[in-house]
Formats: C-alpha cells, structure tokens, sequence
C-alpha cells in the first residue's frame, strides 16, 4: 500500500514515478544500449520498481548485470528520485 504521508510533495501532490517520466530516462540511455545490438525494454512500473526486459544482444550478456544495477539503475534514480530500483523480468 502506498504511504501517502511518506510520499507527499512539497505541494501536497504525491511522488510516485510513473511510466511517462521513466520511459523518458530510458529513452535518453537506449542509445548506448543500441550501439552494442541491444535495448530495453519497460514493462511497467510497479510499487516504485521499473520492470524492464533486456533484449537483442544485452538479453544474455555476461555483463548486463553490471549494466543493469550500475548503469541503467542508477541512471533511472537520479533522473527519477522516487523510483526505488528496477525488476529485471
């Protein structure tokens, strides 16, 4: 459930990160992604978590943990402060 008191803006209006705002970080970051025959993909977000899906090249890659929590996480963080991390489904 979602703590309203925890989450309330400056405003009164509440934080959450919604889909628009964290397609848009990852629109930003797929460049890099799509230079090595891969992408992401969002799914969804889901209680302050991104579900997101590797594909092409990245779907597999030794290194896409380290790309995931790293690179794409902690990107989606700073551009999107009340996102808590991502699901890799």
């Amino acid at each position: 459930m979602l703590d309203l008191a925890r989450t309330a803006g400056r405003n009164g209006d509440v934080d959450v990160p919604d889909h628009a705002r964290v397609q848009a970080a990852l629109d930003r970051i797929r460049p890099f992604l799509q230079r090595d025959g891969g992408d992401i993909e969002l799914l969804g977000v889901v209680d302050r978590r991104a579900r997101v899906r590797l594909v092409g090249n990245c779907a597999g890659c030794p290194s896409a943990a380290v790309t995931l929590y790293l690179g794409v996480e902690t990107y989606l963080r700073e551009q999107v402060p009340d996102l808590e991390g991502i699901q890799v489904v």
